[in-house]
């Protein structure tokens, strides 16, 4: 299992979202359905990234920071 983070562009606005997973293509299907949690009606996505992808075992984490984005 592994633990992916994504940076999405949605109206020149960027969102981190963190996903666990088996596999990449699992990884990019479950960011469009947590995106559609998020939003009342699903916006139109410019553009998901793959910023960085962890295995996961004990103490796996990230440190999100605004200054620190691919764009």
């Amino acid at each position: 299992m592994n633990l992916y983070r994504f940076e999405v562009t949605i109206k020149e606005e960027l969102i981190h979202v963190i996903i666990a997973a088996d596999s990449d293509e699992k990884a990019f299907q479950l960011v469009d359905i947590e995106l559609e949690k998020r939003f009342l009606k699903m916006p139109e996505v410019d553009d998901i990234s793959l910023y960085e992808k962890r295995k996961i075992n004990n103490g796996a984490g990230y440190v999100l920071s605004e200054f620190e984005t691919i764009l």
